[in-house]
């Protein structure tokens, strides 16, 4: 029996890089957190300890920043692209880049053109592959979007057997903290108008629903999305399901028609799927 090297991939992960542009007395600011990860020619190190053709993680880390001043960075695309490109086109030995960027968002103190106080919604994400034959795919996404719906959410008529003891509800609180990612068709002119209008419609969509279960919210989430942003041709969603639970106050002598809950953090569901046009191109290397 033969026993051979399967896929590999090596990198640097998490480089934190924080970028201030200074416009006079006013500064903007670009949080993020990058990692990079490269294949090709790696035969040899792995087999061997042959270094030759191994880029070090530390160099990836350094030209993270190079490229950050040389650049700049706008949308977190549009850098992952610019790092994604550069490692595939700089060396033979490199074959195929990935790089995927966290953004951070910041929000100014309206008393002072310098001073910034961390938002805390969701994290915007990117995902962008390159190969040295010129392909590239980009993903785009979201983490950690907290959304709630005081009613209108019920969920009832499911299996039961010996060992269920969820009743079933017609009147719930349904809360989710969001993590979506969305496949770019093709060349997208703004990428950062573009997530604002993905993020809207999944909003709106988890609002405007009346939903039976969350997997209806999720597809009713992935087409509006599809519905509403051409250059999106797939959505995929990870929505877990923050259960609140009413609490029983009839030992205090209280009744309680859905006023006082128990936010429970664990256990909870988790719902998967994606949403995408029939038409849409093949994946590729997307959503490794």
């Amino acid at each position: 029996m033969s026993i051979i090297l399967g896929p590999n991939r090596y990198g640097k992960a998490e480089t934190r890089l924080v970028r201030v542009v200074r416009d006079g007395a006013t500064h903007h600011i670009k949080d993020l957190n990058v990692s990079t990860s490269l294949s090709g020619d790696m035969e040899a190190v792995h087999l061997t300890g042959d270094n030759a053709a191994v880029l070090p993680t530390d160099t990836q880390k350094n030209t993270v920043y190079a490229l950050a001043r040389k650049h700049g960075v706008d949308q977190i695309e549009d850098f992952a692209a610019v790092l994604a490109g550069h490692f595939t086109g700089s060396q033979p030995s490199i074959h195929h880049a990935r790089v995927e960027i966290e953004e951070y968002a910041w929000d100014r103190v309206p008393v002072s053109p310098h001073s910034f106080v961390r938002a805390g919604g969701e994290v915007r994400t990117c995902v962008v592959h390159h190969d040295r034959d010129g392909r590239a795919t980009v993903v785009s996404g979201l983490k950690d979007l907290v959304l709630l719906n005081t009613t209108g959410s019920e969920f009832h008529d499911f299996i039961v057997d010996e060992y269920t003891t969820l009743r079933p509800t017609t009147d719930r609180i349904l809360a989710t903290a969001v993590t979506a990612r969305w496949r770019h068709r093709g060349d997208t002119p703004s990428y950062g108008t573009s997530y604002e209008r993905v993020r809207r419609s999944l909003v709106e969509a988890f609002a405007g629903t009346y939903s039976l279960s969350l997997q209806q919210t999720l597809y009713a989430m992935g087409e509006r999305v599809l519905a509403t942003c051409p250059e999106i041709c797939e959505v995929r969603l990870a929505m877990p399901n923050r259960h609140h639970f009413p609490v029983d106050l009839s030992p205090f002598g209280m009744d309680n028609d859905n006023e006082v809950f128990y936010a429970a953090d664990r256990p909870y569901g988790l719902i998967e799927g994606s949403v995408l046009r029939e038409d849409a191109p093949d994946a590729a290397f997307a959503w490794e």
